[in-house]
């Protein structure tokens, strides 16, 4: 057994306090390796790790690799990915593996990552796409314990603090920085039943803009295409005959265009004889699995899309199966094995852990080179992802679990979308969309639903077209909520920019910015939302419901009472409303509900200014459409309050300032 003491390098990257650890012969196709995504660098406070990093061990054996990692007994661990289960992973046992139906919280999920972080101040991450378990502080107390099979060696980064949030903001930046998506990805996204037709479609587009409710993309599901197991990635010409003069019909009512799709490529598709010999040894319902590890595989992929797709005005895909089925365990039986070869050199094993992330590259990369911006949906991704505009979902449907990934996405770098489908119930279905209207994406799955799930919340009867008696009712709640969102989109926006440019995750646990407030170590049903705003969802066995406010002073958005931080309060939101906080000191721009955002938006905004002192909100002006922002052609707008006056500072971008109205 080799044992030896680590060398430290420093200096390895340019940007403070990250540092690079390697042993050993690691792996050549890692998570990094394939990130490719160039760093970015931001003014950030230089912390260090509660340790020496001589006190961390490695040893390879016949086994594989073993890491031991320093942890003290007052360390609390959170991260690994898109955790269903668990939130505070301290004495735990967790293998990070991505896969479509979590069990028994091993750490199975759609999103697993090999980097955890500690209240203490820093980051861990292990730069592999093997199978791996950390035990954190079991079976040897005082160490995370970390078990990779196969591994001849292994790269280590240490993101330094000197806190929590500055550690995860290092990780974000390291990745490329967050992701900046189209601003009409914010707002509202409905995906119609999968065996509509065009015309179809077109009722269902005229539909939102004669009811008023707000509707940005509208998606597609899998029989827009010939074959759909595996995929043709060609249009069915009897369901959708003039299918660009439909993508442009819809443009011209604000709509944007997603395709359902995986990429398991069906004999028939087009680009089926290129990629053979660029493929994986397994097949995935008769279709070839692309080795998206190799460049040429990906180029051949994406130019497809590009000239059918992409260049006709579609605005960005859904990229389904993108994870791992149990290949029989609970009925599924899809996906490639973990004994599969690629021709790259990855294993099944490997392929798997880095497939959705090179899959969302591969498309994300049509649009950058198109310089239109895009906001994808994806079932799987990993370590490194923060920088693509790529939400994740699942079809396991429980709320909770819901809300608590929405906690856990801002330990992972990446976003989640909390859809909504079908409910138990009106109060289920409401409670459901205020969770969706507070996330990365709004999104309503109906891929089997005839009718919109406000209309009739059965499965059943909505597809035999019995709507509800409330159903109008019901649509007008809905058309409420969704005001909100629209009204919020400013705000949000600029959590995103703080996000790109920052490395701040948009959608954070409180423990991330109040790490020795021992109240909130086990928080995982509330949630930061940009600077100033605290989320605390309810779900349908919820009238009430217990929220904890951190120090400081907060208003009830709602009915913007004044509630003392440090203190746990009940709150009673109703079924119309936002179950949301304000800090004090916060200016938060809420604009006029549009229906849509268009090329060349203007919010009218209106300034709620909350608290008794000075206060302050930003909003991020550009485009909202390209990259130019890369180019540094945006532009900051400061909103302040001082004085018992506003100010704007910037010229507003995209945006006309109204009224100021003080919250006391």
């Amino acid at each position: 057994m080799l044992f030896l003491l680590l060398l430290l390098c420093p200096r390895l990257f340019a940007q403070n306090g990250i540092q690079h650890v390697s042993f050993g012969a690691p792996d050549k196709l890692t998570p990094y390796s394939l990130c490719a995504a160039k760093p970015m660098t931001a003014d950030l406070p230089v912390g260090s790790a509660p340790f020496d990093l001589k006190d961390i061990h490695i040893r390879v054996n016949a086994r594989g690799t073993v890491v031991e990692i320093p942890l003290d007994a007052s360390e609390h661990l959170y991260g690994f990915g898109l955790q269903f289960g668990s939130f505070d992973q301290r004495g735990l046992k967790k293998r990070p593996i991505v896969n479509d139906n979590p069990l028994n919280n091993l750490g199975y999920t759609h999103g697993p990552t090999t980097f955890y972080l500690s209240n203490k101040g820093y980051g861990i991450l292990i730069n592999t796409a093997r199978y791996t378990t950390f035990y954190c502080g079991a079976p040897r107390p005082g160490y995370v314990t970390v078990d990779i099979p196969g591994a001849r060696g292994i790269d280590l980064f240490v993101f330094d603090g000197p806190d929590m949030l500055t550690a995860m903001r290092r990780y974000i930046l390291f990745s490329g920085g967050g992701a900046l998506p189209a601003i009409w990805g914010l707002g509202v996204k409905y995906r119609v039943k999968a065996d509509f037709d065009q015309s179809q479609v077109d009722t269902m587009a005229a539909y939102f803009r004669a009811h008023d409710i707000p509707c940005d993309v509208l998606g597609l599901e899998p029989r827009w295409q010939t074959a759909a197991y595996s995929c043709s990635y060609v249009w069915d010409e009897q369901r959708f005959p003039t299918h660009d003069l439909f993508i442009d019909s819809l443009g011209k009512l604000g709509f944007h265009l997603n395709l359902w799709e995986h990429a398991f490529t069906n004999p028939k598709a087009p680009i089926y004889d290129a990629l053979k010999d660029k493929a994986g040894d397994y097949p995935v319902w008769g279709g070839l699995v692309p080795d998206f590890a190799d460049s040429a595989a990906r180029r051949i992929f994406a130019d497809y899309h590009r000239r059918t797709f992409a260049e006709h005005g579609i605005s960005g895909f859904k990229l389904d199966e993108c994870d791992n089925s149990n290949l029989g365990e609970g009925g599924s039986t899809w996906s490639f094995p973990e004994l599969s070869r690629f021709p790259s050199g990855l294993s099944g094993e490997q392929m798997h852990q880095v497939f959705g992330l090179l899959y969302q590259k591969t498309i994300y990369d049509i649009y950058h080179r198109l310089n239109r911006r895009t906001y994808l949906d994806a079932r799987a991704s990993g370590d490194f992802a923060a920088s693509y505009p790529a939400s994740l979902y699942s079809d396991t449907y429980d709320h909770d679990e819901y809300i608590r990934l929405t906690v856990n996405s801002g330990f992972a770098g990446m976003l989640w979308s909390p859809e909504v489908r079908e409910s138990r119930s009106v109060t289920d279905l409401l409670r459901r969309t205020q969770t969706a209207v507070l996330s990365a994406q709004t999104l309503f799955n109906s891929w089997y639903l005839q009718h919109p799930p406000w209309l009739q919340i059965d499965k059943e009867k909505n597809n035999r077209n019995e709507l509800m008696d409330s159903a109008r009712y019901v649509e007008g709640v809905i058309r409420k909520l969704l005001d909100l969102r629209m009204s919020l989109v400013p705000y949000l926006y600029n959590a995103f920019a703080d996000y790109h440019f920052k490395g701040i995750p948009p959608f954070r646990a409180l423990v991330l910015d109040y790490p020795t407030d021992k109240n909130v170590f086990d928080v995982s049903n509330e949630y930061l939302i940009g600077t100033g705003l605290l989320a605390a969802p309810l779900t349908a066995a919820d009238t009430v419901r217990s929220v904890y406010l951190p120090e400081g002073a907060w208003y009830d958005f709602n009915t913007h009472e004044r509630y003392e931080g440090g203190r746990t309060y009940v709150i009673r939101p109703g079924l119309d409303e936002l179950p949301l906080f304000v800090k004090a000191g916060t200016v938060l721009p809420l604009a006029r509900p549009l229906p849509y955002i268009p090329r060349g938006f203007r919010f009218d905004v209106t300034c709620y200014v909350f608290g008794d002192g000075e206060a302050r909100g930003e909003l991020f002006g550009d485009d909202g459409y390209t990259f130019d922002y890369e180019k540094r052609a945006f532009e900051k707008t400061v909103l302040r309050w001082q004085n018992g006056r506003g100010s704007v500072s910037g010229n507003g971008a995209g945006y006309t300032i109204g009224d100021w109205i003080v919250i006391h």
